[in-house]
């Protein structure tokens, strides 16, 4: 399995800074220290989870070239033209049972923010039409998934973006509207500093992930079941 030596205290240091200095000017010359700190530990720990992912059969994708978010932000059509983002992170597709990674789970590391999880985010209409007619239709099956005791004690309730009613179609008083008004389906649980700079974060993310694969699973179905937007 790949070695991963732990993000150091300089990492969040760093991103401290950096958020009160987010230009060109203090970045360049510093990019060899981002690189140090957290583009290659951030690799590290890629590397390190795919080994993990494999040895416990998790259909998860952890790659050091694709699964990190990149530092610099996209500027063009934001109010906001900061360059740069002030923390890292990394996405692990879930690819089994075609969902062909529109699920999948997270990494946040950020000074004061850290976090995992995963789930279903901004998913594409025909995707949440079929959450909602999951929860309609099966309302046993999603509990089954959602309110499964390990995953429950790792993440707690599922939730994400909500609308401010309950969609068209269904009752206002349904039993489940709070899931009925979900945009997204996510979950999630806050990172302690000492579990984002061990040597073991690697075995701690994917003892979450691995009780999150009720909820994987329930939602891959979802994907699949909805299956492949039209191209524009």
């Amino acid at each position: 399995m790949a070695t991963f030596d732990g993000f150091s205290r300089e990492a969040i240091d760093f991103l401290t800074e950096l958020r009160e200095n987010n230009d060109r000017a203090w970045f360049q010359p510093r990019k060899a220290e981002y690189e140090r700190l957290l583009k290659h530990p951030l690799e590290d720990l890629c590397r390190a989870l795919a080994g993990e992912f494999a040895a416990r059969d998790l259909p998860l994708v952890a790659d050091p070239a694709r699964s990190p978010f990149r530092i610099y932000r996209d500027v063009r059509f934001s109010r906001d033209k900061t360059p740069y983002t002030t923390h890292t992170s990394a996405s692990f597709p879930w690819r089994d049972g075609g969902a062909e990674g529109r699920i999948g789970a997270y990494f946040h590391f950020e000074p004061g923010r850290m976090s995992t999880g995963g789930g279903m985010w901004h998913p594409e209409t025909p995707r949440i039409a079929a959450w909602l007619a999951l929860v309609a239709s099966d309302p046993a099956r999603v509990h089954a998934a959602i309110d499964d005791p390990g995953f429950a004690a790792e993440f707690g309730p599922v939730g994400g973006d909500r609308l401010t009613r309950v969609p068209s179609g269904y009752p206002k008083d349904h039993p489940d509207a709070d899931l009925l008004r979900l945009k997204d389906v996510t979950f999630g649980r806050p990172l302690s500093d000492a579990e984002a700079l061990s040597p073991e974060l690697p075995r701690i993310l994917a003892d979450g992930f691995e009780r999150a694969v009720p909820v994987f699973r329930l939602l891959g179905s979802v994907v699949s079941s909805a299956g492949s937007p039209p191209v524009a």
